[in-house]
């Protein structure tokens, strides 16, 4: 598929540098893998190549969302992996779900972003906790990209207490009345359904999906970000919304419910950011060897081969303590503080190794010629939502001592 014609229409640059990424693999990892991860990775790793890295630099310079990338994540399958077919999914193992996010995030974290809100934070619990009528009515559109979604948790007041909301609705009998405001929302600007958090007069928590068109609902767009540029990012807002009964997700209620949708997120994070710090890697071992000074190339120093070398030594560190805890996820064996664990490390590695890629770059460093900078800019969203870095320690401070920090 070629994608020229669309990138003219809206003004893009044409592709300048061809992407010559390749993975590191230092403790034969691939080993670990099957054959068909590997050809739904090569396959992946070929369409961001193809349809992202050519183009990613001119549509964050621009802050545009391409929309036209929402069909095609769809037509590759990256959208809702795990989901079984019979709705539309891959039906894959969460280790061909983990690196897919991967080789998304390498090309770029805010179109991983898209995808795995699509994929754990819309089709998630739609596919666990939704009707058959529901389940039949959204997710075939959600995993082919003919519908895009969105997931209203994090609330102005109430970001890493999400039981604070205050967004409410009532049962007016033949439907519920939606009020209240949800921020921070990717894919909200140009989503097509939200599925959204709320509490009921007996203040029990919710989820119900509301769909663009529906009187009192609106999605504005936060403007003025450094960080996840290509990716649409905005407001939920409820004012008196009549919301069907059919649209209340009937299999689960309470904090719970969310808090499970986020753990399949932050699973999918920790695959995403080493993706990012693989690529930040590839850039500087690259640019070491080309850069001369002092008539030899910089790799030939021993403060940059000690960057390449600690670079090298915590993705592959990240990547033995993904692919376990992908085996986990398998098994259903893995538990929210594991995943804490992994969303933590890979998104801390991948911004020190974006740090020290960049000094190894030098000047050239700061600019869209290599993706360091804007690697960087977007992990520090990454690092923030799905749960802080803060609250992913104290998740694991809880589970090791028994005593929770923060209630």
């Amino acid at each position: 598929m070629s994608y020229n014609g669309a990138d003219e229409q809206i003004g893009a640059k044409k592709p300048t540098k061809q992407d010559m990424f390749e993975s590191p693999d230092f403790y034969m990892i691939d080993d670990l893998l099957t054959e068909e991860h590997k050809m739904i990775r090569g396959a992946i790793r070929d369409f961001v190549k193809k349809e992202i890295s050519p183009y990613i630099e001119d549509w964050c310079q621009r802050a545009h969302f391409p929309v036209e990338i929402v069909k095609k994540f769809g037509e590759i399958g990256a959208f809702g992996p795990t989901v079984p077919e019979e709705y539309g999914g891959g039906g894959l193992d969460y280790i061909s779900y983990g690196l897919i996010m991967q080789e998304i995030e390498r090309g770029d974290s805010g179109m991983r972003s898209t995808a795995s809100v699509q994929g754990s934070l819309v089709m998630y619990p739609i596919y666990k906790f939704g009707s058959e009528e529901q389940k039949k009515k959204y997710l075939p559109k959600l995993a082919s990209g003919d519908m895009l979604g969105c997931f209203g948790l994090t609330e102005p007041d109430h970001g890493s207490n999400p039981g604070g909301m205050v967004t409410n609705f009532r049962d007016m009998g033949d439907h519920y009345l939606l009020n209240g405001a949800k921020m921070w929302i990717s894919n909200s600007p140009k989503a097509d359904i939200a599925v959204v958090w709320a509490k009921n007069e007996e203040g029990r928590i919710h989820g119900l999906i509301v769909e663009r068109g529906m009187e009192g609902f609106s999605t504005p767009e936060t403007h003025g970000k450094w960080s996840l540029r290509a990716s649409a990012t905005g407001e939920l807002v409820f004012d008196n919304v009549k919301v069907p009964k059919e649209n209340l997700l009937p299999g689960k209620s309470g904090l719970g419910a969310p808090l499970m949708c986020l753990d399949s997120a932050r699973y999918g994070i920790a695959w995403g950011a080493l993706g990012a710090a693989m690529d930040c890697y590839d850039s500087a071992r690259r640019y070491a060897l080309e850069r001369i000074q002092f008539n030899k190339p910089i790799a030939s120093f021993q403060l940059v081969q000690k960057k390449l070398s600690e670079m090298l030594t915590e993705i592959t560190k990240a990547q033995l303590l993904n692919w376990k805890l992908g085996k986990m996820m398998d098994e259903g064996k893995a538990t929210t503080p594991q995943i804490s664990m992994a969303k933590r490390n890979s998104v801390e590695v991948a911004l020190n190794i974006a740090r020290e890629a960049r000094q190894i770059h030098g000047g050239m460093g700061i600019t869209g010629e290599y993706p360091l900078m804007r690697h960087m800019m977007n992990l520090e969203s990454v690092i923030t939502y799905e749960g802080t870095h803060d609250i992913h320690l104290l998740i694991l401070g809880a589970e090791i001592t028994g005593i929770q920090a923060f209630s």
